[in-house]
């Protein structure tokens, strides 16, 4: 993990329970959770190469294991281990499957530009955390006040058109946390589920609310066309990319390298998408909706 190696496995394992610092340890890191994390603290480069390691690998996606690996391990290190394997399989890619449509796949020889992107461990850390945010998604109601007095209103973290209506009631202190999570939206469902998104596309007034929440008409700033089915995918990664950088340049500075990483990935939101798709495509495809949402997939 080069220079920031410390920091980034502090960060990684504050996500780790004392079951996973264990198993990631191994035999070298002693017998109880206190050691495994004082050895892993230690442990000079950091730990992505323990995440890649085989024998972590066989005990969390080990061929012939039945069950859930989510039984196994907590969400956050079995992304973690996901990003971090997929990384090192770009390592000597020369191009990687573009999503191009609804069931349609191209190739992009732009290998060089995503390692360049998840060089960093806060990207790779940024990814993971991402992943495992959606593993318990949350929805419910909060109340609103409006001219005819208190009102009802309903939100789910995967439905982007809902969690923008909550910019329209927060207080300025909640909305970098609401422009966050609807970039992280716009991030994870175009690159685990870009057929569903692309099959559902957007109505007219759901696209004048999303529009409205990234400011794409506002001061004559434009956004993409939205016609095709593939538009949607569009639609969500130029506004992702707006919502990332609204909710970095509205953090307090200065800004923690671990939330620093959001402005990076609203300027290369695309790249993000593409890794997430390599990763859903080695790892989650099989799990994609009993771990992340019931009922929603991409047929």
């Amino acid at each position: 993990m080069g220079s920031d190696g410390s920091s980034a496995t502090a960060a990684y394992l504050e996500h780790l329970g004392d079951s996973d610092v264990l198993l990631l340890a191994g035999p070298d890191g002693g017998s109880s959770p206190a050691e495994a994390r004082a050895y892993l603290r230690s442990r000079r480069g950091g730990i992505d190469d323990l995440l890649v390691s085989d024998r972590l690998v066989a005990a969390v996606f080990g061929q012939g294991r039945e069950g859930d690996p989510l039984m196994r391990v907590s969400p956050f290190l079995l992304f973690a281990v996901a990003v971090e394997r997929t990384v090192g399989a770009l390592a000597s890619a020369s191009y990687v499957p573009e999503w191009a449509g609804v069931s349609r796949r191209t190739v992009l020889f732009d290998a060089p530009r995503l390692r360049q992107f998840v060089a960093s461990p806060w990207s790779r850390l940024f990814l993971a955390e991402l992943l495992a945010s959606f593993s318990h998604v949350a929805s419910g109601s909060v109340f609103v006040a409006t001219r005819r007095g208190w009102r009802r209103q309903r939100f789910s973290e995967l439905d982007p058109v809902r969690m923008a209506t909550l910019l329209d009631v927060v207080g300025e202190a909640e909305r970098p946390g609401v422009l966050r999570r609807l970039g992280d939206i716009a991030l994870f469902l175009t690159g685990v589920f870009p057929d569903h998104v692309a099959r559902r596309g957007f109505g007219p007034v759901e696209l004048a609310r999303l529009s409205r929440s990234g400011g794409l008409h506002a001061g004559g700033t434009a956004g993409p066309h939205v016609g095709g089915d593939e538009d949607a995918v569009v639609l969500l990664e130029h506004l992702g990319s707006r919502w990332y950088r609204a909710a970095c340049g509205a953090l307090p500075r200065p800004v923690p390298q671990s939330l620093a990483v959001l402005g990076e990935v609203a300027e290369r939101f695309g790249d993000a998408r593409r890794i997430l798709g390599l990763v859903t495509e080695r790892y989650l495809f099989p799990y994609r909706a009993r771990w992340f949402a019931p009922g929603l997939s991409d047929g």
